[in-house]
């Protein structure tokens, strides 16, 4: 067959290695520039690609076309090949037709990265043969070239699932679901929830959908899914309407039960040595845990890796300690829904660093636990404004800086012993920082060198 593949980042360029070592004939268009790290793989693979242009005479001529996540449904080139009846797949139904193992897909609005990681590092510490790919930067397809692994761990975005049809997870999660990118939804939160939920499309009795039973969404379309699947939904806490596959029976104890209503399979595990913060850590931690127990793996190699994981930078990440406060990096926070559970989870007295650029947050329901929580807020940003109007009058004490160091120098100065000083932001970082990345990276130097 001819494969076209649009966009040519990690899972497009992934996608044209594994289309070329299948013996398709294959040629690459990105409307964008390439990165020279991608333009370097596709030469010396010897495959034919453009950059900053389509060239519909080209892309049209194409048997099945592998599109990029990013790019939206209403993009003329889509346009173009849905008029002309093309096939249009993504790179995750690519990759599954070429490999047997076994691949625990992830996904949800929030803490998909996290339960990914921490999935893969359970099954990796127990010695499994088990690659990490998908939506945490890394070709599911490229890996699936070589095909050395027994079991993939893959972080699934809802665009990445969109354009699945015959992909087959054997373990599919859903964490949660909230409103997010609704603009390639048709603003319907129904059609974003259908999007989530076809991760268990195709799924048969020899699977299992890992669901969180406390999500109002998932519970309200959970129902239109016909799944032959076995179902291990989990909750913070027991419930007496539901049979549980996990929960906790305490705040670092939790018991999972891989056949929800048979109590003598129930087993209880430790997360006392995790180092997660927060609610929405515990349900991803659960997650993990179920997927770690569906694999195989016991009691005491699940609470031993707990201990040693360490999540990805930027996300409730402790950087460092400065006259007994500690200060923690989530600068990855750019919504009000991280933020909130930022403030949540953490249970000392706060200096809470936050701004940026603003992208239309409503702040009401940050309010109770700042009021609660939060001794001092420290404005990082161009504009503070809106922070100071939602802030002013709940935080003890409030004040700006458009310099970290200066954010950070005033973080110590205003904590106590046993504080936590906490950066996350809330918004974007473009006004003052290249990205969230250099935003938490700053933080963490400033801090490294105040300490020293």
């Amino acid at each position: 067959m001819k494969i076209v593949i649009l966009g040519a980042a990690e899972s497009g360029v992934g996608a044209a290695l594994l289309a070329q070592a299948k013996g398709h004939t294959v040629f690459v268009s990105d409307k964008s520039p390439i990165q020279p790290i991608y333009k370097e793989k596709l030469a010396a693979a010897g495959i034919s690609f453009e950059e900053g242009t389509h060239t519909l005479s080209e892309i049209l001529t194409a048997d099945e076309v592998v599109k990029s996540p990013g790019i939206p449904e209403k993009a003329p080139v889509i346009q173009a090949l849905r008029e002309k009846k093309i096939p249009v797949i993504s790179e995750i139904e690519l990759a599954g037709r070429y490999t047997r193992a076994k691949c625990i897909c992830i996904t949800g609005t929030n803490g998909k990265t996290t339960t990914t990681l921490l999935t893969y590092h359970l099954l990796k510490e127990a010695g499994l043969k088990v690659g990490l790919a998908g939506n945490v930067g890394y070709s599911l397809a490229e890996q699936v070239i070589a095909d050395e692994h027994d079991y993939y761990v893959v972080e699934l975005s809802s665009f990445q699932l969109d354009d699945t049809y015959d992909f087959r997870a054997w373990v599919a999660v859903l964490l949660n679901i909230t409103p997010d990118h609704l603009d390639r939804y048709d603003y319907s939160l129904e059609k974003y929830a259908q999007a989530k939920l076809r991760i268990t499309r195709n799924m048969d009795s020899s699977g299992f959908f890992i669901y969180n039973a406390d999500d109002p969404v998932i519970q309200q379309e959970f129902a239109s899914v016909f799944s032959q699947t076995n179902l291990l939904p989990f909750g913070l806490h027991h419930r007496p309407d539901y049979q549980l596959a996990g929960y906790y029976t305490s705040e670092t104890e939790l018991c999972t039960n891989l056949a929800p209503g048979l109590n003598e399979l129930a087993e209880q595990i430790s997360t006392a040595g995790s180092p997660l913060i927060g609610q929405h850590n515990r349900q991803n931690t659960l997650a993990a845990v179920l997927c770690a127990r569906v694999a195989g793996l016991r009691e005491e190699q699940i609470e031993s890796a707990l201990a040693t994981f360490r999540n990805a930078d930027h996300r409730l990440q402790p950087v460092g300690e400065i006259g007994g406060a500690r200060f923690i990096n989530d600068s990855k926070a750019t919504n009000v829904e991280a933020a909130w559970f930022a403030l949540d989870g953490i249970q000392h007295p706060i200096v809470w660093i936050a701004g940026g650029t603003d992208k239309g947050n409503d702040y009401t329901s940050l309010l109770p636990l700042a009021k609660e929580k939060v001794k001092a807020l420290i404005c990082l940003g161009v504009d503070n404004e809106k922070l100071k109007a939602s802030f002013g009058s709940i935080v003890p004490h409030l004040e700006e800086t458009r310099s970290m160091t200066e954010a950070v120098r005033r973080g110590a100065a205003l904590a106590a012993p046993g504080d936590v000083v906490l950066l996350s932001p809330c918004c974007a970082s473009f006004d003052l920082f290249k990205n969230y990345e250099d935003r938490g990276r700053q933080f963490a130097a400033a801090v490294g060198e105040l300490a020293t």
